[in-house]
Formats: structure tokens, sequence, C-alpha cells
């Protein structure tokens, strides 16, 4: 717990100071975390039997996060770019001399790429999020930094409920084969502390906090199936953290694979539903 302690006073303000400075401070922050959850990502698909392509997968990674940054530089550059990354995947696997060691690398390569890349919807979401409304309590935070603070509080609430609540009366527990932990009471504790978060920042946005009833329990359960499918990937590699270069709490991938989740389902409905 000291240990836990002493790395969330170093890094919590290091995300206050990111976040204050906004624009292109996001978008190397972002890059920075994508680059260390691509190399512990590679390294449990390696462990998990998974062979793969780090380098390239990282460089195919950062191009992602790069193309959030300048959305409107060329119009479906997203998808573009990943099909670039295919087909440069499946180029550097014809090295392997066994073909299915070539098949099994690409396919790793592009899936721990874009798993990863996953975070460049933090970034989009600083972009598309609706203006927010003169008057409205958040207001001096602006629309970029408002809609990415919601993102993180609205994962860290389902975290900090869960926990506490599933550490309370939790009992039946779920998906026990990938994570022993989970419980049900934990997931209802997310569910609900994450729906009230969000109506309250949704109202200090200047919207109706009404939309917070669907919003909330989309993230909490994005947030719980990043969790998860972290785990997932940690057990078939036989590991308990997917690093350790955040004393007491793990590595990287560790502290952001519900934000790998959550970050798309929350923009795709601010987007959808309230742009």
């Amino acid at each position: 717990m000291r240990q836990r302690a002493t790395s969330s006073a170093v890094l919590v303000p290091l995300l206050l100071v990111v976040i204050a400075l906004g624009g292109f401070a996001v978008s190397i922050a972002i890059a920075l975390i994508t680059l260390l959850a691509a190399r512990e990502a590679f390294a449990l698909l390696r462990a998990a039997g998974h062979p793969a392509l780090p380098a390239l997968g990282a460089v195919l990674a950062l191009t992602v996060i790069l193309d959030a940054t300048f959305p409107g530089v060329l119009e479906g550059s997203g998808l573009l770019l990943i099909a670039v990354g295919v087909v440069l995947s499946a180029v550097a696997a014809f090295t392997r001399q066994d073909p299915r060691d070539g098949l099994a690398t690409w396919m790793a390569t592009v899936f721990g790429a874009l798993y990863v890349s996953l975070l460049a919807f933090v970034v989009r979401l600083g972009h598309a999020g609706p203006p927010i409304p003169a008057g409205a309590p958040l207001e001096v935070l602006g629309a970029e930094r408002g809609w990415i603070v919601l993102l993180i509080l609205a994962v860290w609430s389902y975290d900090t409920g869960a926990f506490l609540v599933g550490r309370r009366f939790g009992r039946e527990r779920f998906l026990t084969h990938i994570s022993p932990s989970k419980t049900y009471a934990g997931l209802v504790g997310g569910v609900v502390a994450t729906t009230v978060v969000v109506g309250l920042l949704l109202a200090g946005l200047g919207q109706t906090p009404i939309h917070a009833l669907l919003l909330g329990p989309l993230a909490a359960l994005a947030a719980q199936a990043g969790d998860l499918a972290g785990s997932m990937l940690k057990r078939a590699a036989g590991a308990k953290d997917s690093g350790t270069m955040i004393p007491g709490h793990g590595g990287m991938l560790d502290r952001v694979d519900s934000f790998l989740f959550a970050a798309p389902i929350v923009t795709l409905y601010v987007v959808a539903l309230i742009a």
C-alpha cells in the first residue's frame, strides 16, 4: 500500500499538469503511454506463445495516435493507416521460415498494435466533444479538458466503487477463470458510482445529466471489460502483472487497460448522442 500511495503521489500530479496544459501535451503523454503499454503487451504476447514484431507494432500504434492528433489532415486516414499497417506486418512476417510462425507473427503484430492504440480515442474525445456552454460550472476547463476529465473520472469511479462495494459485500464471483477477484456486488457498485459521477460531470459540462443513465453504465461496463481483457492476456502469459514499471501498481498496461475499452465507447456515445 505504501508503494501504491507513493506512486500515486507522483503520477496524479503529472496527470493534472498534462490535463492543464491540454493540446499537444495530451497527445505526447498518450504517445508515451502507448509506447510503454505496447512494450508490455508484446512481451505478454510472446510469453503466451504468440510471436510478434514489437518495433513494427509500436510504430503502427504511434501512427494511429498521430492520426488522432491531426484528425483533419486526411479524411478516413485512421482506416488507411490500419490498412497500411496490416500490409507491412504481413510483408515483415514473410521472413519467418515456417509459414505457420509467419501467420502467427502477422496476426499478433496487428492485434498488439491495434489493442494499445485504442488509447487514441482519449485524444479523439478531446477533439470531438461538444463545446461547453457559457456559464456551465466547468466552463473553465474547456471542451477538450472537460471531456477527457469525464472519461478519466468515469473509469476511476468504476474502479473505486467496484473495489469498495466488492470488498464489503462481494460474495458471488464471475469469470473467475480470467480474474478471481471480480464480484457481482462490485460490478453493481462500480456501475452505480460511475453513473453518479458521470451525471455530475455532465451537469458541470452544461449537458443534461439524463445521459448518465446510459453513458454511465456503458462506460462502467467498458472499463470492466477492458480490465478483464488485460487480465486474460496476463493469464495467457502466466503473469500476475503486465510489468514492474510502477511500484505497487504493476506495469503501464495494468494502469490503462480499462481506458483501452472505455475511451472508444465514451467517444462514440458523445459523438453520436451529445455532440
